[in-house]
């Protein structure tokens, strides 16, 4: 099978796959520490999720942290600390009957308010707009690709329009769903949640006949051979956020601050920001599907934003750009636009809609 043997050298059901030969023991909030400090160290503790691309991601941080500053290269410098989340363990619902926003942050959050990690390593596109006070987000590293990949099982098709109708789809995300239900009705999606790997292994066994993931994700966790395609914006807009890493500590923390700000990516920021900005003026939820990517090109950004049913049967969109310094207004300005464009009625409707009428009309 054409994912087999990927999966096995990469599906990960303890930490040891991204640390080897490193001693771990259990710690409170049901979380496994790495890289415990000797007697009469002081560690920076850095809190993650335990999914193989979470681990891909923290062990990035921690590697550019050494990079920086060569003290925390010593011995017990650093610990990694896995925590899991509500998001990680129910997987049997769909993101938007669990809640959304927060089921992969909020166990994280817990931790570093109650003092049991330093800083915290987030896929940006998992992030709540909002922040627990006393916490802030100063730090964003280099963006990876921010394109979705399309998978098909052996790679039969090349894109979403190859498929055929009434093919079936795997994918946990209401923009995608929609997007890709405008482009043929007749496609059916499914709740197709888990890590990666999972996902590949379920595509591998038949289960559906494509899914959609962040071809970020496959590149920092070097499957990027796995995707079949790499879809161009006009045909998949991704995800806010999408493809960023961000870090996150306590505010009053001058020693993490010192440490995380240095690795931030000022353009990665300024677009990650400009994009959460149009979210939060959309106060989106886990029932509207909302797409919306920033770049910068010749010295401006430029942003692209879509709101969607989730059926895709109506779609607003919309594009502006202008000086990077005005980052969060431009985002902001798009999604009061996208919000006028659809009326209140749009909106009125996406919040009275149950998960189960949500889902009634994307599998119907």
């Amino acid at each position: 099978m054409k994912f087999s043997g990927v999966i096995s050298a990469l599906l990960v059901g303890s930490t040891a796959a991204f640390a080897p030969n490193v001693a771990f023991h259990k710690a409170q909030s049901s979380s496994t520490i790495l890289f415990m400090a000797e007697d009469g160290v002081t560690p920076l503790r850095i809190g993650t999720r335990g999914s193989p691309l979470a681990l891909a991601q923290a062990y990035e941080t921690r590697k550019r942290l050494i990079e920086n500053f060569p003290e925390l290269a010593e011995e017990g410098a650093l610990e990694i600390c896995v925590m899991k989340t509500q998001g990680d363990m129910i997987l049997d619902k769909s993101l938007m009957e669990l809640g959304g926003k927060g089921l992969f942050t909020k166990e994280l959050d817990t931790a570093l308010l109650g003092d049991e990690v330093d800083i915290c390593v987030h896929s940006m596109k998992d992030v709540p707009t909002w922040l627990p006070d006393g916490t802030i987000l100063p730090c964003t590293l280099p963006r990876e690709d921010t394109n979705d990949a399309f998978i098909s099982k052996d790679n039969e098709f090349k894109s979403i329009a190859e498929l055929p109708d009434n093919s079936v789809i795997g994918t946990a995300s209401l923009r995608r769903q929609a997007q890709i239900m405008a482009q043929n009705p007749t496609l059916k999606c499914v709740n197709f949640r888990g890590n990666v790997q999972t996902r590949l292994r379920k595509l591998d066994d038949g289960v559906v006949d494509a899914t959609l993931l962040a071809i970020a994700g496959l590149k920092r966790m070097s499957m990027d051979d796995c995707a079949t395609s790499v879809l161009e914006w006009d045909e998949m807009l991704p995800a806010v956020a999408q493809g960023a890493i961000g870090i996150q500590c306590r505010s009053d923390d001058e020693r993490a601050i010192k440490y995380i700000d240095a690795l931030n990516h000022s353009p990665t920021k300024s677009c990650v920001d400009c994009e959460r900005a149009f979210l939060e003026a959309l106060d989106g939820n886990c029932k509207t599907p909302i797409a919306g990517q920033a770049r910068i090109v010749d010295g401006k950004i430029e942003f692209r934003g879509l709101i969607a049913m989730p059926d895709g049967s109506l779609k607003f969109e919309t594009t502006s750009e202008g000086a990077i310094e005005d980052a969060v207004k431009i985002g902001h300005e798009a999604g009061e636009k996208l919000k006028a464009d659809a009326g209140d009625k749009f909106f009125d409707m996406m919040v009275e809609m149950s998960p189960q009428q949500v889902l009634g009309q994307i599998t119907k």
